[in-house]
């Protein structure tokens, strides 16, 4: 796990290493046990350790091959590298280390891009083809590791992150108002756009070549394809799901460090703590909860601390906890909003405290973070239809269900000072672009939740895992996901759907407490039963919750005065962006109890410091 960089020029400038020295500081936190780089005249590859395998400095990048015709940059942690080095071994590569990054390297050497198929893990890379003048990139199957990269003038320029493509000097910030649009409607980026004009990322399955003229070829190697169309009983999907999670979880527990984990109460974090403490007799597990003096309604059920506390008890693992307090958001926010770079999805501060804690205790941490986006963990937010539906209709229907933030009318006030600008991004088209594959006259009622479960793994589940890597190495902390091991996706996508949700549920928004809740307990049904035997029925038959504050009750309570004063002082609106009389009417709105816009604020709260710090 490290941090990746690099320059690529076009006009046979030589790469100069003061520009490269500059990308690697500024992800220092990424890599803090050693850095790296290498310059072959017009390009430049830079990289920072977090040493997890191979503490030795064979393990240091950049890394070439014996002939020194490939040369590699590379972030992530292939898990089934042993057994690739006794293939390569066998058709005559030799090694040096006992790095998974030579496996990596001389796996291209052998297979070109067809070694991605190959690899089971998470991975984001760039080698460099000294014989051919061609640079190639990529980017797991998942999205698990991040890669930005930015075409400026006569160079492409890419790292683990935003901030260092800025500090090449390559690149001026700006911000992306077709972008801000994207995010203000889902909450989330569902193109490669990031906020940053002409930043874009490398999408998850995807690779791509770049040759010396700066032709860029994108390529996808791999794609979810949720089906249902195993022919097999319950009992059978539940033993297979129960084999597959194990060996996932074992899998993924290869390390020359200690590895801990991350223990929510919920049964995902819950399941593979207990699989992972079978192997890991000294692990330690991390759980944050939130002070509920102010909170009200549901929002009280939000502390799982007691859940997690149990579960450790079952694991015999050595627990820490950490509670937040209404304050601690306006406390972290700069720090948080400077590693985190661009807004995704939810509220996600607490992550960063959460990793700040694990941090504390070691370099490895494992996360539950999957299991939902795969099993059907959320319920209420899949469109259900009794009868066939065509494709078009579902389009609409679930398009108007997924504007987390903001719909379009609304979205033309807030942005009225810009709105000539960006009037032509249909966001519409960007939501039903998702499903281009897939289109298809008409969907049975099943394929309408296959397709649900296809935007959420796309989409959403993109979202977390650029949330989960950035805040974790914020503080030189690995986060391991044992639900995206490759064969237990493939096989979870094949389940139907009628064993992983139970009949329809209520219709909710993100918002909607209570209706949610209703809907909790009806999904994941064959995950539930598969690890049943880890978890007592305390958990294993809880309702599932997100990992979130009681911010609703903060934004109107210890924290008002926190949102007033970003409200009344908005660089947005000064610079003339957001339409300040509608900003107002709509927060006025929550913080008087009237409606609950608990996920706008905080959008609003983060594209604010954001802004005030970037584009300033």
């Amino acid at each position: 796990m490290c941090g990746i960089a690099g320059i690529f020029n076009f006009n046979d400038q030589t790469v100069a290493y003061s520009q490269l020295k500059a990308m690697t500081d500024a992800i220092a936190h990424r890599g803090p046990d050693g850095e790296g780089h290498y310059i072959d005249e017009y390009v430049g590859l830079g990289h920072r350790r977090l040493a997890i395998i191979d503490l030795s400095p064979a393990g240091h990048q950049p890394m070439q091959t014996q002939d020194g015709r490939f040369t590699i940059t590379y972030n992530g942690e292939v898990y089934n590298f042993k057994e690739l080095r006794i293939q390569l071994e066998a058709l005559g590569h030799q090694f040096h280390s006992h790095t998974d990054t030579e496996v990596i390297l001389n796996a291209y050497a052998e297979w070109g891009h067809n070694c991605l198929n190959k690899f089971n893990g998470m991975f984001a890379f760039a080698i460099w083809d000294k014989k051919e003048k061609k640079l190639f990139l990529a980017r797991d199957r998942y999205g698990i590791k991040p890669f930005y990269y930015c075409k400026a003038d006569r160079s492409i320029i890419f790292s683990s992150e935003i901030k260092a493509i800025v500090a090449s000097g390559l690149y001026e910030s700006k911000l992306d108002k077709e972008g801000l649009v994207e995010y203000l409607t889902f909450q989330n980026f569902f193109t490669n756009k990031t906020l940053f004009k002409d930043v874009k990322m490398l999408m998850p399955g995807h690779y791509a070549y770049v040759d010396e003229r700066g032709k860029f070829e994108n390529h996808q190697y791999w794609d979810f394809n949720f089906c249902g169309s195993l022919k097999i009983s319950e009992a059978e999907a539940i033993e297979e799901t129960d084999r597959l999670f194990k060996q996932a979880v074992q899998r993924q527990l290869i390390s020359d460090v200690p590895i801990n984990a991350y223990l929510s109460g919920g049964i995902d974090s819950g399941a593979i703590t207990r699989v992972a403490s079978q192997f890991l007799p000294h692990m330690k597990t991390f759980t944050l909860g939130f002070d509920l003096s102010s909170a009200s309604g549901l929002e009280l059920s939000f502390d799982e601390r007691a859940k997690a506390e149990h579960i450790s008890y079952l694991a015999k693992t050595e627990h820490y906890e950490m509670v937040l307090k209404a304050g601690d958001m306006e406390r972290c926010m700069d720090k948080y909003v400077w590693h985190l770079e661009e807004p995704r999805v939810g509220q996600s501060y607490p992550n960063y405290y959460a990793a700040k804690l694990a941090s504390k205790f070691g370099k490895v941490v494992l996360s539950g973070v999957g299991g939902d986006e795969l099993f059907g963990g959320y319920p209420w937010r899949y469109l259900y239809s009794d009868k066939a539906i065509k494709f078009d209709d579902f389009i609409d229907t679930y398009y108007l269900k997924w504007q987390r933030l903001l719909p379009n009318s609304l979205l033309k006030e807030l942005l009225a000072p810009i709105w000539e600008e960006v009037q032509h991004v249909w966001t519409r088209d960007i939501f039903a672009d998702i499903f281009k594959t897939l289109k298809k006259e008409t969907l049975t009622s099943e394929e309408c939740i296959n397709y649900s479960l296809y935007l959420e793994a796309k989409t959403f589940l993109h979202g977390l895992l650029v949330v989960e890597d950035k805040l974790s190495m914020a503080h030189g902390l690995e986060t391991r996901v044992p639900f995206l091991d490759n064969d237990l996706v493939d096989f979870s996508m094949k389940i139907p759907i009628h064993m992983k949700i139970v009949g329809n549920t209520a219709e909710a928004d993100e918002n909607d407490l209570v209706s949610k809740a209703q809907a909790t307990k009806s999904g994941k049904r064959v995950l539930r039963k598969a690890v049943e035997k880890y978890l007592d029925a305390q958990i294993v038959n809880t309702k599932k919750q997100g990992f979130s504050s009681p911010d609703a009750s903060w934004f109107r309570g210890e924290s008002i005065e926190f949102v007033k004063k970003k409200l009344n002082s908005s660089l947005l609106v000064q610079e003339n962006i957001f339409n300040l009389n509608f900003l107002k009417s709509y927060i006025e709105e929550h913080l008087k109890g009237e409606k609950n816009h608990r996920l706008f604020i905080w959008s609003f709260l983060n594209l604010e410091t954001i802004f005030r710090k970037v584009f300033k």
